[in-house]
């Protein structure tokens, strides 16, 4: 099978906070890139939907990026229909916020892990 993805991924599995129209939840990032993250969470987010997401630093620090929900998964490995499986969602980031909560729009995506 071959690869279609074409930028460096950061493979690591952390908290992170999802900001919605509906209110804050927590969720679980992995599989980070330049271009977007995958996050397991426990509601459905709709698609084409804005949210920001922010990650947490062990010493405190923060960063804030707006992402746009590209697609969701909804998986259940045991079988039975009462039992929740992993539920998430592909984001695109779209722009990062300053401290001044100014969105900083990504013009060149390609620059953004250096």
């Amino acid at each position: 099978m071959t690869e279609r993805r074409q930028s460096l991924r950061f493979d690591k599995v952390f908290t992170v906070y999802l900001s919605t129209p509906d209110g804050m939840t927590r969720g679980v990032a992995r599989n980070i890139s330049s271009l977007g993250l995958f996050v397991e969470t426990r509601e459905a987010l709709p698609l084409g939907g804005r949210l920001r997401v922010t990650f947490s630093g062990d010493d405190g620090t923060e960063m804030t990026a707006l992402c746009e929900v590209r697609y969701q998964v909804a998986l259940n490995y045991s079988g039975d229909e009462g039992q929740a499986g992993t539920r998430g969602a592909g984001l695109r980031i779209v722009a990062y916020e300053t401290k001044e909560d100014h969105p900083l729009l990504l013009v060149d995506r390609e620059r953004v892990l250096h």
